[in-house]
C-alpha cells in the first residue's frame, strides 16, 4: 500500500515535469513563429545585414533635334543610401566633410531615414557628383549602413529650349500612391517633353541583389545573380526642333520679353519654340535645383513662364486675316468690294481710328495697309446678315469659323500646359448686356483683333500655317519620331480642315505678300525670298503696345510659318517683323547676309529700361 502511494506520487511529478517541458516548447515554437513568420521585420533585419537590394535604374532616353543632333543626354551621379538599423558609431566630422554637409543636416537626414524604416534603405543624400563620389567611395567601408546607388542626371548640349524640354524631379506622394512603377526617391518628368513622354523616356527598372560582409563591403552577387533583372533603357526621342534655328531665335530675343513660334506648315512640326526671358535648363538639375527654382520663381521677369504656349494676347491687326476670310466665305464681300477710309470709323457710340493710307481699299489692299475702317465694316456686315434670325446665331456662326483655326481651344498635342486662348460666346454677352442688349457695334472691336479675344503665340503661328496651306493645318507638335529617327510619330498626321474655300485663302495670301513687298512690312523684305506676312500692334493698357508679326515663306510651297511677339516694343513693323524676317532667312538660306539688320535687332534692349 505504501509502495503504491510512492509510485503514484512519482508518476504525478513526472507528468508535471512533462507538462512544463511541453509548455516551454510551445512557448519557444510560438516565439519562433513570431520571429520567422508573423513579424517579418526580424527576417528583414537579418537579411539586410548581408543582402543589399540595388535598383538598377535605366538610362533615360536621349533627346535629339530633327537633324539628329544630340540635345539632352545623361551624366552619372550617385545617391547615398542608408539602412539606419546597420549604422554604427562613425567619424561624423569626416563623413560630413566628404559630402560637403554640416552636422545638423546629417542628424536631420538620419532621423528622416529612421522614421521611414530602420531596416529598409532610403535616400540619405541625393545626386552626389562623380568627383565627390570618387573621394567618398574610398572610405565607404568605414560607414556601416551606408552604400551608393548609381543614378543619372540630365545634361544639355546647349542652354536652349528650356521650356520645351522641361525638367525631371522627384516623384511626389500622389504619383507614388497612384502608380506602382514609382518608389520614394524615383525621378519623373515634371514639365515639357520630359512630362509628355515620361513613359517612353523612363525605361524599365531592374534589380540587383548583392551580398556584403560585416565591413559593409560588396562580396558578390546573391545566388550568382539568378534573381537579378536587367534594366531596359528608355526610348530616344527625335524632336521637330531645328537646334540651329532655336539657338538663333533665343539669341535674337535676348533682352526682350516675348516669344517666337516657327512651324513647318506641311506637317505641323514645330521648328523653334522660343520664350524670353528664359534660363539655362541645367539650373534645374542636381543638388541646387530647389534653390535655383526658388530664385527663378521670384524673378520679376518671370523666366519660368512659357510665353509661347501660355501668354494670351489680343491678336490685334493680325486677326484681320481671319475676319476677312470669314467675310469672303459668308459672301458679305467679294475680293473687289471696296470701301473708303476717312481715318476714323464710327459705329454707334464707338469710334475706331485708322492710319493714313491710299484708298479706297478692298480685301487685298485692306490687309496690305491694315485698314481699321475696312475691317470694322466687313465685321459689322458679317454679324448683321439678314439670313440669321438673331445676333446670337450670327455671332455663333462667326465664332465657329474662328475656332476652326484652333483659337479658343486646346490643340491636344504633346505640348504640356498650353492654354486655349479666349473667344467670348453669345452666352457671355447675354450675361453682360442681356439677350437683347447687344449688337454688332457692341462687339465691333473684335473685327480689328481687340476686345474679348485672346490668342497664344502658338495659335498665331498655327493660323499662319493654315493660311500657308490654303485652308488646313496639322496639329502643332514637338516630337517627330520615337526610338528611331525612321519611326515617325504619326498621331498628328491628319489634317484639320477649315470650312473656308481655298480661293479665299489665295486672296489673303496675295494680300500678305503685298504687305511685305509694298505694305507695312516692306522694311523686312528678304532679298531673293518671297515672303507673305502681316503686322500687328496690340494695345496694352499697362504700358507700351506689343509688337506682333506673322509670316510664311516661300509664298509658294511654304517651308516655314512663324509668329513673333515682342512685348512693350510698339509697332509690329519695327521689331517683330525684322525678327521673323531674320529667322526665315536663317532657316531657308542657312546664313544671314543682312548683318546690319541683324545687329539692329541684337542691340535692342526692352528689359533694362523697364
Amino acid at each position: 500500500m505504501h509502495l503504491n502511494n510512492n509510485t503514484d506520487m512519482f508518476s504525478g511529478r513526472k507528468r508535471v515535469v512533462s507538462g512544463i517541458i511541453l509548455g516551454i516548447g510551445l512557448v519557444l515554437l510560438a516565439r519562433l513563429f513570431v520571429l520567422q513568420i508573423a513579424d517579418p521585420s526580424y527576417k528583414v533585419f537579418a537579411r539586410s545585414n548581408y543582402l543589399r537590394y540595388l535598383t538598377d535604374y535605366p538610362s533615360r532616353g536621349l533627346i535629339f533635334d530633327r537633324n539628329g543632333e544630340l540635345l539632352v543626354y545623361n551624366e552619372a551621379h550617385y545617391d547615398l543610401m542608408v539602412i539606419p538599423g546597420q549604422v554604427r558609431e562613425l567619424d561624423t566630422l569626416e563623413f560630413c566633410e566628404l559630402l560637403g554637409i554640416d552636422r545638423a543636416r546629417f542628424e536631420s537626414r538620419l532621423a528622416q531615414a529612421r522614421n521611414f524604416s530602420r531596416f529598409r534603405a532610403s535616400v540619405f543624400e541625393r545626386q552626389i557628383s562623380k568627383t565627390t563620389f570618387a573621394a567618398f567611395q574610398e572610405k565607404l567601408f568605414r560607414y556601416p549602413g551606408f552604400y551608393v546607388q548609381p543614378r543619372t542626371l540630365r545634361r544639355y548640349t546647349y542652354p536652349i529650349a528650356t521650356h520645351t524640354f522641361g525638367y525631371v524631379g522627384e516623384a511626389g506622394p500622389n504619383i507614388i500612391n497612384n502608380d506602382p512603377y514609382y518608389r520614394p526617391g524615383d525621378y519623373i518628368g515634371i514639365s515639357g517633353i520630359e512630362r509628355a513622354y515620361e513613359e517612353e523616356l523612363r525605361g524599365k527598372k531592374g534589380l540587383r541583389i548583392r551580398m556584403v560582409d560585416v565591413h559593409n563591403r560588396d562580396t558578390g552577387s546573391f545566388q550568382e545573380g539568378r534573381l537579378d533583372t536587367m534594366a531596359v533603357a528608355g526610348n530616344d526621342l527625335y524632336t521637330t526642333l531645328d537646334a540651329r534655328l532655336q539657338l538663333y531665335g533665343e539669341k535674337l530675343m535676348s533682352n526682350k520679353r516675348g516669344s517666337i513660334v516657327a512651324i513647318e506648315p506641311s506637317t505641323g512640326e514645330i521648328l523653334a519654340l522660343v520664350s524670353s526671358p528664359s534660363f539655362d535648363p541645367g539650373l534645374l538639375v542636381g543638388r541646387q535645383r530647389t534653390r535655383n527654382y526658388s530664385a527663378l520663381q521670384n524673378d520679376t521677369l518671370r523666366p519660368l513662364f512659357n510665353r509661347a504656349l501660355m501668354a494670351q494676347y489680343p491678336p490685334g491687326s493680325v486677326f484681320k486675316l481671319v475676319s476677312t476670310l470669314i467675310a469672303l466665305q459668308e459672301g458679305v464681300i467679294s475680293p473687289s468690294t471696296s470701301y473708303g477710309c476717312q481715318g476714323i470709323y464710327h459705329a454707334g457710340g464707338v469710334s475706331i481710328r485708322c492710319r493714313s493710307h491710299p484708298g479706297p481699299v478692298n480685301a487685298v489692299s485692306g490687309i496690305q495697309y491694315s485698314c481699321n475702317t475696312y475691317s470694322s465694316i466687313i465685321f459689322q456686315n458679317t454679324i448683321n446678315q439678314a439670313k440669321y434670325s438673331s445676333i446670337q446665331e450670327s455671332f455663333g456662326r462667326w465664332r465657329d469659323y474662328v475656332q476652326s483655326f484652333g483659337v479658343g481651344m486646346h490643340f491636344g498635342s504633346d505640348l504640356s500646359y498650353e492654354l486655349p486662348g479666349l473667344i467670348a460666346s453669345p452666352d457671355y454677352y447675354d450675361r453682360i448686356y442681356g439677350p437683347r442688349g447687344w449688337r454688332s457695334q457692341t462687339i465691333i472691336s473684335l473685327g480689328i483683333g481687340q476686345g474679348e479675344l485672346g490668342v497664344t503665340p502658338l495659335q498665331l503661328a498655327n493660323i499662319t500655317a493654315a493660311i500657308a496651306n490654303r485652308g488646313h493645318y496639322f496639329t502643332p507638335h514637338i516630337v517627330r519620331a520615337i526610338g528611331d529617327p525612321d519611326n515617325l510619330n504619326n498621331q498628328y498626321s491628319l489634317a484639320n480642315n477649315i470650312p473656308i474655300d481655298q480661293n479665299h485663302f489665295d486672296v489673303i495670301t496675295q494680300a500678305m505678300h503685298l504687305v511685305v513687298k509694298e505694305g507695312t512690312a516692306n522694311f523686312s523684305a528678304i532679298p531673293g525670298l518671297e515672303m507673305a506676312g502681316k503686322t500687328g500692334t496690340v494695345q496694352n493698357p499697362q504700358g507700351e503696345n506689343h509688337s506682333v508679326f506673322v509670316a510664311f515663306a516661300p509664298v509658294e510651297e511654304p517651308k516655314i510659318a512663324i509668329s513673333v511677339v515682342v512685348e512693350n516694343a510698339g509697332y509690329g513693323s519695327v521689331w517683330a517683323a525684322p525678327i521673323a524676317s531674320l529667322m526665315i532667312e536663317k532657316y531657308l538660306n542657312g546664313d544671314v547676309e543682312r548683318s546690319w539688320f541683324e545687329q539692329r535687332v541684337l542691340d535692342a534692349d526692352f528689359l533694362t529700361a523697364q
